[in-house]
Formats: structure tokens, sequence, C-alpha cells
């Protein structure tokens, strides 16, 4: 199986996916670990893909979404962006309300505290 293919299928399988270096309990760049960081703390499921165990997946997934940086978040197939993106949609609310439309289960007083941490 391809890159290309084995990245469909993961994002096609999972309703949320962060390809990142490291993994979501060991992040491995500061960038990745803020976005696993947020989406922990909300109480969001969702794969890792670490990025760092395979070439051609790192090279592969930034292809895919033609998105030169890693971190990459995606939301029930959408690409949703890296961790400058992800984290203003955080500070905005954005976030939660993709979550919402999605379907998606998280914790809306976690994502609220990191809103006022920041504000």
């Amino acid at each position: 199986m391809s890159a290309q293919d084995q990245i469909r299928e993961t994002i096609e399988k999972n309703a949320v996916v962060l390809f990142m270096k490291g993994t979501k309990e060991m992040p491995q760049c500061g960038f990745s670990s803020r976005v696993a960081g947020v989406l922990n703390f909300m109480g969001v499921e969702f794969a890792d893909v670490n990025v760092l165990a395979d070439a051609e997946i790192r090279q592969g997934i930034k292809d895919f979404s033609d998105w030169p940086t890693i971190p990459q978040l995606y939301v029930k197939g959408e690409f949703v962006g890296g961790c400058d993106i992800v984290t203003e949609m955080t500070l905005s609310g954005e976030l939660d309300q993709l979550f919402a439309d999605k379907g998606i289960s998280y914790n809306h007083d976690a994502a609220e505290q990191i809103r006022a941490a920041n504000a």
C-alpha cells in the first residue's frame, strides 16, 4: 500500500486524526505538543500518526494536504490545519463549533478554560 493510500485510509477510518512528530503521549516537537495537548485537554479522542516513524508518511502527508508543515489535524476527513490554525480556532471557539458540527465529543468546559487562561 502506498503512503497516500495509508494516509487516506487513516483519515477515512478515524473521526479525528493528528499527523504529528511523536505520539500524543510523547510529542517530539513543541507544535505537535501544543495541538495534542489541546485535544487531550478537551477530551477529544483522536488517532495519532507519528510521522517520524516513516519518512514516506512524513512527506506523503505534506503532499496529500498540500500543506508544508507538521502537525496536521483532520476532522471527519477534512483538513483543519496546523498548530497556528488550531490554536486560533481554539481561542476563537471555532474548534468547538467544528467539533459540534461534526458530532465529535469534546469537553466544552475545558475549551472555556483554555480561552480563559489565554485571555
